[in-house]
């Protein structure tokens, strides 16, 4: 095990478990939400201060309380960092229980047969493996991972379906790509960039049954940050 896993392991487990529920909560109730936007930012602030005050610890000028004091900071940064990578991990948990659950929903309406049915299904199988693979990277990390919402999704024919599937691909995408800066875990962060990739390439797979771009920002995948996602989940939650 490298020594970054163990001092995340150990981060984890000093860390408070993250409330069950919690970014639904943020989806449903705007105060809260942007209430934990300014947090996160103050908290990436403190981040960098911290491994500012770190690297100046490691000069022979440093008298031996600043360096203790760099060395707290440290400690409690690697904490924070940790518990940060929890919340970004059950933000999209939260987003694979919708799609896990909008797929199974699409596939027990009947709407699709043959080739582009057995798409559909494979898509909902490989959603419903990132929700239990983010489950258990939030568990390893010492956190609750984040209850499952009651989703609500607009199923009326084939063509409306198949719109709303590569609607909610490219969102998944794009906020997977958000939050790849604020990632601070190596791991986590290999494990959001794979599911990312898939994200993109069911977008891309739906956009040609739908007839739409299959870059629909160009040449550069363009990101959404946690407010703009969470806004736009927000009508599919029942």
């Amino acid at each position: 095990m490298s020594s970054t896993t163990s001092e995340h392991s150990r981060a984890g487990e000093e860390s408070p478990p993250q409330p069950a529920g919690i970014v639904e909560r943020l989806v449903r109730d705007d105060v809260d939400r942007k209430r934990f936007l300014k947090m996160a930012g103050t908290a990436g602030a403190a981040s960098f201060g911290a491994f500012v005050l770190a690297a100046c610890g490691s000069s022979t000028k440093t008298s031996s309380s600043a360096t203790t004091a760099a060395a707290s900071t440290a400690t409690s940064t690697t904490a924070s960092a940790t518990t940060g990578d929890i919340a970004i991990l059950n933000y999209a948990l939260t987003l694979e229980y919708l799609e896990r659950e909008f797929y199974a929903k699409v596939v027990a309406s009947g709407l699709f047969s043959g080739k582009v049915g057995s798409l559909i299904k494979e898509f909902g199988s490989q959603e419903a493996t990132h929700v239990e693979a983010l489950k258990g990277a939030v568990s390893k990390m010492g956190g609750t991972p984040a209850a499952n919402p009651n989703g609500k999704f607009p199923i009326t024919s084939a063509t409306q379906v198949a719109g709303l599937a590569y609607t909610v691909e490219n969102l998944g995408a794009a906020a997977y790509l958000g939050q790849a800066g604020n990632i601070q875990s190596p791991e986590v962060l290999a494990t959001a960039l794979a599911i990312h990739s898939v994200e993109a390439r069911h977008a891309a797979t739906l956009g040609t049954l739908v007839k739409k771009s299959l870059t629909p920002d160009g040449p550069f995948a363009k990101p959404d940050d946690m407010s703009m996602v969470l806004a736009a989940v927000k009508p599919f939650l029942a």
